[in-house]
């Protein structure tokens, strides 16, 4: 039996991204009811805004679901007592030492995943002892690591060391990517830049539509001085750059980037001032589809490319 279908007790080893704007809990239910795991974004969400999705959340779905918490963000510790009250049974951290929490919530009957750009940060979190990793690869949207190491590579280095389950993430969007990944060694995906796309993504109409009309080429990485981060090539992308041209200090990028521009991008669909995440793999990505066809594509995809597989003999 797959690593990753037995340790969530799911369908399908596909697990959607907790991105933030994007993953509410009309995503998660739908994800999880279609046979994935779904993940509900805490990073964009104030504390009693989780508990509302969460609570949600479990009236839209019988089948499990986690909550994805980047540990950069403030009010840690009251998200992680909601997680707990609210018996929440599986949560994804990342932006973080994983020994921080990782044994509070293990302590609490909660089966724990971190988020990593290596293979040092995987063995970190094996020795913290959670349960699997996921390892993302620069093409991924929103923050990267800062190694800029690709999924292609990442997946089999991770692999050589570690001895738990391995999620692939970064450039997986299709039936076609999942059997890369998992041939590379991955136990099952982690998929973003697609549900980001999807009818119950929580993100605005024209961010999705900017999205599925993105060419290849159409992001780039950027701001590695604050926290590296994958970005729409539009206006404000495009204003970071001319900064850059006269050597700024982090203060001035700090200044340009302010407060709330993910939300005024992705949130509230403001495509020339906000900052829009996604990953490269939107070049691929040309039409907004219910979770459930997502995954159903997928997994038809999947299940075709192991066919044609068979016929590259030598």
């Amino acid at each position: 039996m797959n690593k990753i279908t037995s340790l969530f007790n799911i369908k399908y080893p596909i697990i959607q991204g907790g991105m933030i704007w994007n993953s509410g809990y009309k995503l998660a239910s739908a994800v999880s009811n279609a046979g994935g795991l779904g993940l509900i974004g805490a990073g964009s969400m104030y504390p009693e805004i989780l508990r509302e999705h969460i609570q949600k959340c479990k009236n839209a779905t019988d089948k499990p679901f986690g909550v994805n918490v980047p540990m950069l963000y403030p009010n840690i510790e009251e998200i992680m007592k909601i997680i707990v009250d609210e018996g929440v049974k599986i949560v994804f951290t990342s932006a973080g030492n994983p020994k921080t929490w990782t044994s509070f919530l293990k302590e609490n009957g909660i089966t724990v995943v971190h988020v990593v750009s290596s293979s040092v940060f995987a063995l970190k979190a094996q020795d913290a002892g959670v349960d699997a990793v996921v390892a993302e690869g620069f093409e991924a949207g929103g923050h990267n690591g800062r190694e800029e190491t690709t999924t292609l590579t990442l997946i089999p280095m991770v692999k050589d060391k570690i001895s738990i389950p391995l999620i692939a993430a970064g450039g997986i969007a299709t039936g076609r990517g999942m059997l890369a990944a998992m041939t590379l060694g991955a136990d099952g995906v982690q998929v973003g830049s697609r549900f980001a796309a999807s009818v119950e993504s929580s993100s605005h109409d024209n961010f999705k539509q900017i999205v599925v009309a993105l060419q290849e080429g159409g992001t780039q990485l950027t701001l590695k001085e604050l926290a590296p981060v994958r970005l729409i090539k539009n206006k404000f992308y495009q204003d970071v750059q001319q900064l850059y041209e006269k050597c700024p200090s982090k203060e001035e990028l700090v200044s340009l980037l302010g407060r709330a521009r993910a939300k005024r991008g992705m949130f509230e669909g403001d495509l020339e001032e906000g900052e829009l995440e996604i990953g490269q793999i939107a070049g691929l990505i040309k039409d907004i589809l219910p979770a459930k066809a997502i995954i159903d594509t997928m997994i038809a995809e999947f299940e075709q490319a192991k066919r044609e597989v068979v016929r590259f003999d030598f």
